[in-house]
């Protein structure tokens, strides 16, 4: 996975190169690159690219499908925003790479979702039961968080937001926990008696958070996903331009059209 992704990352700074020398060529056109995963997070940004047009943006967006290329990405300069991580895994990841990108502003939650291919109900979740949770820092925690508050374990006090299953003080299920990368879990349901799925992997795999999580993470969460830049660049024009147009009613009413309660509106 490692190489795969280096080699994305290669590949990505090579066309990005490129795509940098032609920025704000031609008349002065300003130019606005924004790294994304694809559900909701770049759909989101396409509807909004007339409206960027209309205030003498281009919107380019380049899609993403893991959760560290966009950061180191938008670190190198090749992007000008990403949009794909809540605030504590933009803190995590800032803390062990030792990075400062920032929140701009925030746009929506994605509830964290128990999924399965084996049971229809969370009272089928028998003792022993494999579960499938995301491996980087913030979601584990916010995984395992998931599982305290319905009841099925209990982390201990030092924990966190941040916590593993070494942290799991009690588990009254006898739960065993498979770490697996965020994109990998929708394949791994097969393998697991149930796994806990990131709402925008959720989407992308053709599941439905209302209907087909058998627990779902509320919308108080405070996981909400942000438009993330380089320090500094928060009151940069054009990342004030995509913040009125993503925080804007029309993005508000396709978010209550489209995603069916996975993805909720913060603003």
């Amino acid at each position: 996975m490692k190489k795969l992704i280096v080699f994305v990352l290669c590949a990505f700074l090579a066309f990005s190169v490129f795509a940098r020398g032609g920025s704000d060529a031609g008349g002065g056109k300003q130019i606005l690159t924004v790294g994304a995963t694809p559900v909701p997070h770049a759909e989101l940004l396409e509807l909004v690219k007339d409206d960027l047009a209309a205030e003498g943006i281009e919107l380019r967006i380049v899609e993403f499908t893991d959760y560290v290329t966009p950061n180191l990405a938008l670190d190198a300069g090749d992007l000008d925003a990403n949009f794909f991580q809540h605030k504590p895994y933009l803190d995590s990841f800032n803390a062990e790479r030792n990075l400062t990108l920032v929140s701009a502003f925030g746009v929506h939650v994605e509830p964290l979702g128990l999924y399965s291919s084996r049971i229809d109900s969370i009272d089928q979740l028998g003792n022993g039961a494999s579960i499938a949770i995301p491996n980087d820092p913030t979601n584990e925690g916010r995984a395992l968080l998931l599982l305290e508050a319905k009841g099925f374990i209990t982390l201990s006090d030092a924990a966190g937001l941040e916590g593993t299953p070494n942290d799991v003080a009690q588990n009254s299920k006898n739960l065993r926990f498979r770490e697996l990368e965020a994109a990998q879990l929708p394949r791994s349901l097969g393998d697991v008696d149930g796994a806990i799925i990131n709402g925008n992997y959720a989407l992308e795999a053709g599941l439905n958070p209302v209907t087909d999580a058998l627990i779902l993470e509320g919308a108080e969460s405070p996981y909400v996903n942000v438009v993330t830049v380089r320090a500094g660049d928060e009151t940069n024009p054009k990342i004030l331009a995509l913040k009125k147009a993503l925080c804007s009613q029309k993005v508000k009413d396709y978010i209550l059209a489209n995603y069916n309660g996975g993805v909720v509106a913060t603003f």
